[in-house]
């Protein structure tokens, strides 16, 4: 049974989806007038590694992320290089395809942009507008928000806790402070026509219809950061009541923040971190390996310390890995496509746990300790040490580890026995030239 943490019910729910064996997701993506930080970069692995859990489990997945391309702060980016809004969107798309690539993400089944979507989000915000639940002032389109009776069941806060303690920008145009932006009339960057006049959409309602855009009505699960819950997921959902009569989805799932040593990234703390820095410091793999040691609702704290330990464990573990595969090729056994059952399913019952990947990392230590002791042994058992191999490397793969399967060249078994040899006659010199030349190929 698989079970999810719904942030909308506050309760772990057990998983069904809205289709047998297939799984809706719609995970909101960066608004790209930078680049990526490293907070932007959980939820890239949070929801990939979620994704590859459901493979693994037999589902197909259907995974939707998108582009948010019109912004203010794209606009003044623009401006300030005296480009246009669309140069400067390409220029941090590229960049955070770049980052999902080094961290070796699954490829997404869309990638929608907001501009791409102008002419479905005015339909979806005129219905609201024709229903009673928007209206329109001097150009602008806003939400009522009181035209929708659970308003705040997303987000676990009614209209009144919003009213006692929330800062509410000041607006004589609307109807009430907590009623937000459909449609924002302009005269500056880029714009489009509507019936309201030329402006550009409010960020709340562009995900709302590129999720209708791309699915079938409700979706199984709508991810992100913690820090969209309020207003921005609940916001979507209120509209999808207004036009559609539900939420979206049936599980919203959301991932904690990063601290940097124990400090919340900022700009005035100057401890922004940008993800690109970090995967080119501490590579794909240990920056995943990192970010999933700690439970995606807990926060994470970037420290050089839990860092090296993270580093420590995982070469542990692909150590162990390429010991054996050597060892299996210097003996010429080729590899089966069976795995070791027991340590597999006990990995992927930790993920069913609202995807429990420090508890799965211990069943992946239990699984290296039996790896381990079973190349010590006079007499090995080949069989087993293939089934352990494979039930490994299958665990990183659902974590997105990439792994480099050794298997020798004859020119590289002939060095192995060259060096065993002058070991066993004890030519001690000759030997250490040769593990010279293994340690160059980083074989041993």
């Amino acid at each position: 049974m698989i079970k999810l943490y719904n942030s909308k019910s506050l309760k772990l729910e057990e998983f069904k989806s809205i289709k047998p064996n297939e799984v809706s997701m719609y995970v909101c993506g960066p608004t790209v007038y930078n680049h990526a930080h490293i907070g932007n970069a959980r939820p890239i692995i949070v929801f990939d590694t979620l994704r590859r859990f459901f493979e693994a489990e037999g589902y197909k997945v259907k995974f939707v992320s998108n582009y948010t391309d019109v912004d203010d702060k794209i606009i003044k980016k623009a401006l300030e290089e005296n480009i246009s809004e669309a140069d400067v969107s390409l220029r941090y798309i590229q960049a955070y395809e770049k980052v999902r690539e080094e961290l070796n993400t699954l490829e997404l089944d869309a990638k929608p942009k907001v501009t791409d979507t102008i002419d479905e989000i005015i339909e979806f915000i005129d219905k609201m507008v024709k229903s009673g639940n928007a209206y329109e002032v001097d150009g602008d389109v806003y939400f009522r928000v009181n035209s929708i009776e659970d308003y705040g069941s997303i987000s676990n806060q009614s209209l009144d806790d919003l009213q006692a303690g929330a800062r509410i920008e000041e607006n004589d145009k609307k109807e009430s402070p907590f009623d937000f932006t459909l449609w924002k009339k302009t005269k500056e960057g880029i714009m489009w026509d509507s019936p309201w006049g030329k402006g550009r959409p409010g960020w709340h309602t562009e995900c709302v219809v590129m999720i209708e855009d791309n699915f079938d009505g409700m979706i199984d699960i709508h991810g992100g950061g913690v820090d969209l819950k309020f207003p921005h997921h609940e916001n979507e959902a209120a509209q999808n009541m207004a036009v559609n009569h539900n939420h979206i989805a049936n599980y919203w799932i959301h991932n904690a923040m990063i601290n940097i040593d124990g400090n919340k990234m900022s700009k005035s703390l100057g401890n922004v971190t940008w993800a690109i820095d970090v995967i080119n410091k501490l590579g794909s793999n240990l920056t995943r390996w990192f970010i999933l040691s700690v439970h995606y609702r807990k926060e994470l704290n970037f420290t050089d310390e839990a860092i090296e330990t993270a580093k420590k464990e995982l070469d542990k573990i692909l150590l162990a890995l390429k010991n054996a595969r050597i060892k299996l090729s210097l003996n010429n056994v080729s590899l089966t496509n069976e795995k070791d059952e027991e340590s597999y399913k006990n990995f992927l019952n930790e993920l069913s746990d609202d995807l429990n990947t420090p508890n799965a990392y211990s069943v992946i230590y239990d699984t290296v300790k039996k790896l381990n002791n079973s190349t010590r042994l006079k007499e090995l058992d080949y069989n087993t040490i293939g089934k352990l191999i494979n039930s490994i490397e299958s665990m990183l793969y659902v974590l997105g580890i990439r792994y480099n399967k050794y298997d020798l060249s004859i020119e590289e078994k002939e060095l192995f026995n060259k060096w065993n040899q002058a070991k066993s006659n004890k030519d001690f010199e000759t030997a250490d030239k040769y593990r010279e030349k293994l340690i160059e190929k980083e074989l041993i």
